[in-house]
């Protein structure tokens, strides 16, 4: 990791925290935790969702021993996360095995896109400033959204921090400091500032260095019999984010700058070169920052409009030096993508148990990059959502049709993989009586092929059709109110499911096996269900809340019924998963527990001995302490992860981290 970089990032963090403490600070109330003599309220909201929503937000977020997104959302039923190894490996989700490519994430409210290759690493989102995550399957209920919300096989949501004054508080800061095995050092700061009676500030910055570097056994065919340090995984990161928020008559706006800027290097897989040693030095640099705007508001008593806008550029530079890795060719790439994003939604409710809703999205990507006869494509995508919700007494219901029009343009005659054009549909039904919720929805989308799928150079295939999915969801949800007793509540949420995946987009060899092209070759057929418990108990003063989730996964390779591998189950994707918390909070202490479990697995759709991937899971606890001192607010967390150093693997080849340390400071002044 160069010097030359670490040292003004950290200085710049320094500066901001030192320039906020010399500041006129005023007195700072958590917004999200109010000390009352001996009083405590529970509650817990009320939803009435077509589409149910797996949640984890405020103290259950927080108190989670978790680095980034990617670490939380694991916890949430029919969720696989791809990680390649420590804390800077690549993170991706996949939902209910329908791949990472259907799954859209978004960040307070606008898609978060990467052209190139269609993966959001969500390893570089850091829990600092999230107030919530949430998945949905299929979509939101709500029916007034951008068409992009409706794009999606299913969503994951990011929703940030928005400041909340109260008691005439005029500023909030909260400076934090983490440290933590691997040479990890993660200092932040938030401020918060009322800028009149409507209208706010917030900066949230975080930097974030560690070497990476960790201990893991070393497997042979039978069995353990090493131990070696896993290398070349430090990681330097940089974070900055600036928000105003604004509320009118009938409606709120807010307007966010995001900057993010990292080096990494990647340890690659654990396959020795040479007895006891792995040479891996492949580096790689990002750069991204974006600018977007949300303005909603009540235009007529049945008539409101939500705009959003959004701009962005990403730049990634790669690097595979052989004088530091002989293993690997000389390889520099660098990509630029370029993006805009404008979206207008028109909700009209002409009954109390009937709206309406017409949204146009328009988005523009570009993406140069320094590759040999690259093509520099240009992609313009239109949607358009009509969507309507009815609500009558207990029955529910919500349909929705999208239109999706994409073009393609590059430089190089015919190059182009020109227009396409679809309509999905998605119909979504709910009925509730007592404490019992059915539902059930079906839904049919398709995601575009990336650019990389289409015109990666040598391997690109520009003829490629769309990869569809068709969904199909039958579930119910059981609650029982708060009581009295010991156990204050419960709530029950069983769905089952179906998927087919059709045009799957693989990677076949062609005549020289040396270059690989991209095809539609593939179908996949997925049964499932998906089992999410949550209760809420009172034990003396002691408040303690539980949750466990159980996922089982059909997920079968029907590509070829001529295969020797008919019916195999899909690499990575496990037949058993499932993940338990248990959250304890006494006056200002807290004791949070989490597991998270993952069966057995095949490394391809050959399920055969050699392809098979053992079941790990890993046990996380943490305890921490809010101290008033004077007026400030200090809170402190101690976190031991992998408790009981489980050795595993995600993916192959690529170690975790066994047993590992955090301890987590905050004054909220």
């Amino acid at each position: 990791m160069s010097k030359n970089r670490r040292h003004p990032r950290l200085v710049c963090v320094v500066l901001l925290a030192l320039a906020t403490l010399c500041s006129h600070a005023e007195t700072m109330t958590d917004t999200l935790t109010n000390f009352i003599d001996e009083v405590t309220v529970v509650a817990r909201r009320v939803r009435r969702d077509v589409i149910p929503v797996q949640q984890l937000e405020g103290d259950a977020l927080r108190q989670l021993s978790a680095y980034s997104v990617a670490d939380a959302i694991r916890y949430f039923a029919g969720v696989q996360i791809k990680d390649y190894g420590g804390i800077g490996g690549l993170k991706t989700v996949n939902v209910r095995s329908l791949g990472t490519n259907h799954t859209g994430v978004f960040y307070d409210g606008v898609q978060l896109g990467n052209a190139q290759n269609g993966q959001i690493d969500l390893g570089r989102f850091s829990l600092d400033n999230m107030e919530a995550l949430q998945l949905y399957n299929g979509q939101k209920s709500t029916i007034h959204q951008t068409a992009k919300d409706y794009s999606s096989a299913s969503s994951v949501y990011m929703q940030t921090r928005k400041p909340i004054f109260i008691n005439g508080e005029r500023r909030h800061i909260n400076i934090g400091m983490k440290v933590g095995s691997f040479d990890t050092y993660n200092p932040s700061l938030l401020w918060e500032q009322r800028l009149t009676e409507r209208i706010s500030a917030q900066v949230s910055a975080e930097y974030m260095t560690t070497s990476g570097e960790y201990k893991f056994r070393y497997a042979k065919k039978n069995g353990y019999d090493t131990t070696e340090v896993r290398r070349n995984g430090d990681v330097e990161a940089l974070r900055i984010e600036s928000a105003l928020f604004g509320a009118m008559e009938r409606g709120e706006w807010r307007a966010k700058l995001y900057f993010y800027d990292s080096e990494r290097g990647y340890p690659g897989a654990a396959v020795r070169e040479e007895p006891g040693k792995f040479r891996h030095q492949d580096r790689q640099w990002d750069s991204s920052v974006f600018g977007q705007a949300s303005w909603r508001k009540g235009l007529a008593d049945r008539y409101s409009l939500l705009l959003n806008g959004k701009v962005a550029y990403d730049y990634l530079r790669y690097l595979s030096d052989p004088r530091l890795d002989v293993t690997t060719m000389y390889t520099d790439n660098s990509y630029r993508q370029t993006e805009a994003y404008l979206s207008a939604s028109h909700l009209y409710s002409p009954a109390e148990w009937l709206s309406l809703s017409l949204a146009n999205d328009v988005q523009y990507n570009y993406l140069d990059a320094n590759l040999t006869n690259f093509v520099y494509p240009t992609r313009w995508t239109a949607l358009t959502s009509l969507a309507a919700s009815l609500t009558l007494g207990d029955f529910s219901a919500q349909t929705s049709l999208l239109h999706t029009y994409v073009d393609d343009r590059t430089r190089a005659v015919g190059g182009a993989a020109g227009t396409k054009s679809v309509l999905t549909p998605t119909v979504a039904m709910s009925w509730k009586t007592g404490p019992l919720a059915l539902r059930s929805f079906y839904k049919r989308i398709f995601r575009m092929p990336t650019f990389n799928d289409l015109y990666y150079t040598f391997i690109g295939n520009k003829a490629l059709k769309p990869e569809y999915t068709t969904q199909y969801d039958l579930g119910f949800t059981y609650d029982i109110p708060c009581g009295k007793d010991l156990l204050q509540g419960v709530q029950l949420q069983v769905d089952g499911y179906f998927n087919e995946v059709e045009d799957k987009i693989v990677a076949m060899p062609t005549s020289n096996q040396f270059r690989w092209t991209m095809m539609n070759f593939g179908l996949c057929h997925i049964w499932g269900a998906d089992v999410a418990v949550k209760a809420l108990w009172r034990v003396a003063d002691t408040d303690i809340s539980t949750s466990a989730t159980y996922t089982y996964n059909r997920a079968m390779d029907h590509t070829d019924r001529r295969s020797e591998w008919y019916g195999g189950q899909l690499p990575y994707i496990p037949r058993h998963a499932g993940s338990a918390i248990v959250a304890a909070t006494r006056g200002a202490w807290s004791v949070n527990y989490s597991f998270i479990y993952t069966g057995e697995r095949y490394e391809a759709s050959a399920n055969i001995l050699e392809n098979y991937s053992k079941p790990w899971y890993t046990s996380d606890l943490s305890l921490s302490r809010e101290l008033k001192v004077k007026q400030y607010l200090l809170r402190v967390s101690a976190e031991v992860n992998n408790l009981f150093n489980q050795q595993y693997e995600v993916v192959q080849c690529y170690p975790m981290p066994g047993t590992n340390f955090k301890l987590k400071l905050n004054m909220m002044l």
